[in-house]
């Protein structure tokens, strides 16, 4: 931290929830920092307290948590932690919050919903964050619903670097999982010098989450390696029958991509036990060993939230980590 600090006359200070405490060591050590000695613990009754065991005058402050389940716990442990740095005079507050939490409700689709996406970004505003960092936004509508600014990050080089390295000799076909990520799916086959584009069209039911009714292919799948891409992996339903419906509709081989490893429920035996070659994830969220197996890989993603968290410490831009992407 002393070289940081000769450069600059404020200092940053990282601070880590109890979520993921791997994640902000490993970040951390790209950063040649320490995360700063925090008591935290729970009262009988469940509620939360955080006390620095440093004095944050005056810092710049990276709060880090990676929200896993018990989802709600790490979230009001999180608001806690920012609402201390800010009594506690910080200089400046940057929630990093590498899977977002309620990202997935960032809109109403029927009457009497709420959108808590929103919620979220507000609860984190009045608590006291002047910034928000997240990796792949399920939405990029939720840049907006902070008022402050956000560093939205992206997966796609680390996830693609991998794929190109194992996966380059074979004919590939990137697919989306639904019309909705198209648009990332066509920055894939941008980077991977222009293959061919393909994706789902399915159905829902609006009162079964996480089910899907019917798929179509849209696209040339027959005889190639199909990349699905999505940005998390919940239940893993859905992915397994948008794999099932590739190699109906003749693909050679399917592997998996997404940049949240959520791993709810029944993932992890739908996909050990699924046709699918590979899964590839990264450690925005935590995968313990005893929910790891022989198709998943894990990427981290330590280096890139390390070289932003630095960007925005040193006021420079985190936008040129991406080659000018938005």
């Amino acid at each position: 931290m002393s070289a940081i600090r000769q450069t600059n006359s404020k200092s940053l200070m990282l601070f880590s929830g109890r979520a993921f405490p791997e994640l902000a060591e490993e970040i951390a050590g790209h950063l040649g920092v320490t995360p700063t000695p925090t008591a935290a613990y729970e009262f009988a009754n469940g509620e939360l307290f955080v006390r620095f065991e440093e004095s944050v005058r005056g810092c710049d402050a990276f709060v880090v948590q990676s929200h896993t389940a018990p989802i709600n716990t790490w979230l009001m442990e999180q608001l806690i932690m920012v609402d201390a740095l800010k009594r506690a005079s910080a200089k400046r507050i940057t929630v990093v919050a590498p899977f977002f939490p309620y990202a997935r409700q960032d809109k109403k689709h029927r009457g009497r919903e709420p959108i808590s996406a929103r919620l979220v970004a507000d609860m984190f505003k009045t608590a006291g964050a002047d910034r928000l960092m997240a990796v792949d936004l399920h939405t990029a509508q939720i840049q907006g619903f902070f008022d402050g600014p956000v560093d939205h990050l992206f997966a796609l080089d680390l996830l693609v670097d991998h794929v190109r390295a194992r996966w380059s000799d074979r004919d590939l076909t990137v697919v989306s999982p639904d019309a909705g990520r198209v648009r990332v799916a066509e920055r894939w086959t941008d980077k991977l010098g222009g293959t061919p584009l393909a994706f789902i069209h399915k159905t829902r039911d609006p009162l079964r989450p996480n089910e899907v009714k019917a798929n179509r292919v849209v696209g040339e799948v027959e005889g190639r390696v199909c990349i699905l891409v999505d940005d998390m992996i919940d239940t893993g339903g859905t992915i397994v029958k948008a794999a099932e419906t590739l190699f109906a509709a003749g693909a050679a081989d399917v592997i998996v991509t997404a940049t949240h490893g959520v791993l709810s429920g029944p993932a992890i035996d739908r996909l050990k036990n699924s046709r699918v070659s590979e899964v590839i994830v990264t450690n925005t969220l935590p995968i313990p060993a005893e929910r790891q197996f022989d198709k998943l890989t894990v990427l981290s993603i330590a280096p890139l939230l390390a070289r932003a968290i630095k960007e925005v410490f040193e006021d420079g831009s985190v936008t040129s980590l991406f080659g000018g992407a938005s």
